[in-house]
């Protein structure tokens, strides 16, 4: 029986970062930056307006109260944009929009609040210090400095900076694209009757989401029947817009073996029995044109868990994250249970608490039972390391965070 640790290790090595692609600042969103942006000139690019009202030298402002106001005349206005670079004479103020570069010798901005809204004199009734209310020149970045790291996820405020340094495309590591098979005779889509012995097509629609949150991009295909011809073709059509393969369900001993039997002919894919709860048997290795493909179990939780396990890290790694894995943190058990001897389990739990007074999970359900409903209910996963069996009451275990 293969260890939780070595099959990890297994999904990891099948996988690797996909090559940088130059995309399109919206087509970036949500993926991992494969450069690093270095700004081409200084941010702001001039001395510039930060609110409306009149450019002014502070000096001459020095003296104005709101009851003994400093009277300046107004020598012309600029708007943000405006190029032409005025100079401000002594005992003057130009008005002025957010924005709009700094005439030469003004220091400051009042605002227009503080005055009369004059248009041929101006009657301010507030000091200003110099640099107040203005963006200097390259405040923000100077000329060659690293805009964002490689590395970096791209989401709008790291777009706003791109798009204000003038970048229209960046290079990136995509996100993977995956294909969802799901397998089994029993499968139906949800939104229409079940016959008796039909079951809905859970797992389908909860890997696709499951992705997404990782950073993919899915292509879910309508559920495939047990029935070998099928399921080979499906696959082999969906390989060309692939990154990576997940098939679930269709890996029990005997008749309906599909899966593997499959799988062989395709490439080279081992499938172990790995040592944990829920879940078993799991498949990792390569079809095709060394795609990557991950066979997950057809039990719904088992498959969530596996997910959160394996194919998440994996995913992650594929987008060119370099944290993959949900954080975790120690938390004492409301109440105890058996956990099965030699497998590492994965108990539903709801998480209270805070890092100042601890945290503390109490299970969801019967760990032994395999609950959607629990699932749903759980906001994260309890691990019960391989050499422990009796799960006591204030136990602390390490709990991964899975709304993180």
């Amino acid at each position: 029986m293969r260890s939780v640790q070595d099959h990890l290790a297994a999904c990891l090595a099948a996988v690797g970062p996909l090559p940088p692609l130059e995309v399109v600042l919206p087509d970036a969103v949500g993926c991992i930056l494969a450069e690093d942006v270095v700004a081409a000139g200084d941010l702001p690019v001039a001395d510039l307006a930060a609110l409306d009202g009149y450019a002014v030298r502070s000096a001459d402002v020095a003296d104005a109260r709101p009851q003994e106001p400093v009277t300046l005349r107004v020598t012309d206005e600029l708007r943000a944009g405006q190029v032409d670079q005025l100079r401000l004479v002594p005992r003057a103020a130009v008005r002025i929009a957010s924005g709009a570069p700094l005439p030469l010798d003004a220091d400051a901005v009042v605002p227009v609040e503080q005055t009369d809204f004059g248009r041929a004199e101006v009657a301010v009734r507030s000091a200003v210090a110099a640099g107040e209310n203005v963006r200097r020149r390259a405040e923000d970045l100077r000329a060659g400095e690293v805009v964002l790291p490689a590395g970096e996820r791209v989401g709008a405020r790291q777009v706003a900076l791109l798009a204000a340094v003038g970048r229209g495309r960046v290079s990136v590591h995509p996100r993977p694209r995956v294909v969802i098979v799901s397998v089994g005779d029993e499968l139906v889509e949800p939104g229409r009757p079940a016959q008796p012995g039909e079951v809905y097509d859970a797992n389908g629609h909860a890997l696709a989401t499951a992705v997404q949150d990782a950073g993919g991009a899915t292509f879910r295909v309508a559920a495939v029947p047990d029935e070998r011809r099928e399921l080979r073709e499906t696959l082999e059509d969906q390989l060309v817009r692939a990154d990576l393969v997940i098939t679930t369900g269709g890996l029990s001993y005997g008749a309906n073996d599909t899966v593997k039997e499959v799988l062989g002919p395709l490439g080279t894919v081992r499938f172990d029995n790995v040592a944990m709860w829920p879940g078993r048997q799991l498949g990792v290795g390569h079809i095709g044109d060394d795609t990557p493909i991950f066979a997950l179990p057809g039990d719904p939780v088992a498959v969530q868990v596996a997910f959160e396990t394996f194919v998440r890290p994996a995913l992650r790694a594929m987008a060119g994250y370099t944290e993959l894995y949900r954080p975790s943190v120690p938390a004492a058990v409301a109440s105890g249970w058996y956990s099965p001897a030699g497998r590492r389990e994965f108990v539903r739990v709801h998480l209270t608490g805070s890092p100042e007074q601890g945290y503390q999970a109490e299970p969801m359900g019967a760990p032994a039972a395999l609950l959607l409903s629990a699932l749903a209910r759980s906001n994260a996963l309890a691990v019960v390391p391989e050499d422990v069996t009796d799960v006591r009451a204030g136990d602390r275990l390490h709990c991964l965070l899975l709304d993180a």
